[in-house]
């Protein structure tokens, strides 16, 4: 049998496997400068993610060798099938998260949790309602809306010995719910963009990701909160939801529009697993599954579930719209700029070098991902990037190990949310909605995040080695 040409670049880059060339160290420099650079811009120039990123970018290819022009087309492609791929599932999303915000949807699904858990249930209840509304909503977004509902809620419990532990004991725990599905449960668009990448099954992997999900959620909301809320001060909080003048929806309707776009998705696993017979007449679950047309499926339907006769006025169109549109542009910009960076640093051989490493058997892939998601996350502040980034370059050695695709993109997931700080934006917006210092959101916030990243990549650990 004739063997498989090697490229030249990999024959350049071999030795002796798991150790590394000189070669590789220059890789592994340049984007540590590249990355440092990127850190620099955003945190101490105050520049957009979008050019830090962009170029941190540059300067990695330039530093590992890559040709000036080579460089520009490895960003432009990186950019490019990030953005052309996920751009509507953004935009659709912000939509549909814009619908549960103005019509004081989710607010009233909040209530009725809150509502009916009591008070030694209120924790739980805040919980598992965040999980439930974070399903088809951006992280800022399920923020917006849920924690002044959770902090109005608080602040009516039974006064105590210590009023601001008791609503941080209720907050954190809805902090933790809205993480857990946002780095670990499509279509989120982490998730969603690591199961394009690395080829994964977005059923399974929405299914494993609950299954890690909710124990994770679990230990890092009500139960660290019980550890880390006692002596914290809060402050009124800064920011507060925009609604319009509409009747609240009933219970009934909300949950129809939160859950339809996962209903849709997880449809699709049913044309997969039919006999022939069955399949074809199910083929049109096939084509509504796709995470695109699912959500465009529930913002129609979202449409006059939530605003019943009045969806036609064009005060709640511009409304909705202004809403979900003035975020988009700077999480697409800052997504496609990860992207680029991605490209760039997989065009220089960082996958390939990845590839090796894990090919000596000197660390678990699952472990290296994880790590690697961490080393990102801590750059560059973005959970989002973090996860497109640890996608794109561990795509080789998830072919090349054997291991589950699935439980690939749960470990670089939960690897995204390691320790929120200063250069994530998310640390600020919690920051204003808790009414914490800075200490007091080190101390709640980011040792939450920290938390789920550790457990979520110990039970992604457990559950891979038994299913």
């Amino acid at each position: 049998m004739e063997e498989c040409p090697v490229p030249r670049s990999s024959i350049d880059r071999i030795g002796i496997a798991g150790i590394m060339t000189p070669e590789d160290i220059r890789l592994v420099l340049s984007a540590i400068v590249g990355i440092a650079l990127s850190i620099a811009l955003i945190v101490r120039g105050r520049l957009h993610p979008f050019v830090g990123l962009l170029c941190g970018a540059f300067t990695v290819g330039v530093l590992a060798g890559i040709p000036l022009d080579e460089t520009a087309k490895a960003v432009e492609k990186g950019a490019g099938s990030i953005l052309g791929g996920t751009g509507l599932v953004v935009a659709l999303g912000l939509g549909l998260g814009a619908m549960l915000q103005l019509s004081n949807g989710a607010a009233g699904l909040a209530r009725a949790a809150l509502g009916v858990s009591g008070v030694k249930g209120a924790p739980w209840a805040s919980l598992f309602t965040a999980l439930l509304i974070g399903l088809p909503l951006f992280f800022e977004t399920g923020l917006v809306l849920l924690l002044p509902i959770v902090a109005s809620a608080a602040a009516a419990l039974p006064k105590g010995q210590d009023d601001d532990a008791s609503k941080l004991r209720l907050m954190l725990p809805a902090l933790a719910g809205l993480s857990v599905v946002h780095a670990l449960v499509p279509p989120h668009p982490g998730p969603l963009l690591a199961v394009n990448a690395l080829g994964a099954n977005l059923v399974l992997t929405l299914a494993y990701g609950l299954l890690v999900g909710i124990p994770t959620a679990i230990i890092a909301g009500p139960v660290l909160a019980r550890f880390t809320a006692p002596g914290v001060k809060l402050s009124p909080p800064l920011l507060a939801p925009e609604t319009i003048d509409v009747a609240t929806p009933s219970v009934g309707r909300t949950l129809t529009a939160v859950l339809l776009p996962v209903v849709l998705i997880a449809a699709g696993q049913a044309v997969a697993i039919a006999p022939p017979a069955a399949a074809a007449k199910l083929a049109w679950l096939g084509w509504v599954s796709d995470p695109v047309i699912a959500l465009l499926i529930a913002n129609l339907v979202a449409l006059p579930l939530l605003f019943g006769g009045r969806l036609g006025e064009r005060r709640i169109q511009d409304a909705i719209w202004l809403e979900a549109m003035a975020p988009a542009g700077g999480i697409l910009l800052a997504i496609g700029a990860g992207g680029a960076l991605k490209q760039v640093l997989v065009t220089a051989g960082l996958s390939d070098m990845l590839v090796r490493l894990a090919g000596g058997g000197a660390i678990s892939p699952l472990l290296l991902a994880w790590g690697v998601s961490v080393c990102i996350r801590l750059a560059t502040g973005s959970a989002t990037v973090a996860t497109i980034t640890t996608a794109g370059v561990m795509e080789g050695l998830v072919a090349s190990s054997g291991v589950e695709p699935e439980w690939m993109v749960l470990a670089i997931g939960a690897g995204s949310l390691f320790f929120s700080h200063v250069n994530d934006p998310g640390f600020w917006l919690v920051k204003s909605y808790l009414g914490t210092d800075m200490p007091g959101t080190f101390r709640t916030w980011s040792i939450m995040e920290t938390v789920v990243a550790v457990v979520g990549l110990l039970l992604v650990l457990a559950a891979s080695s038994i299913i």
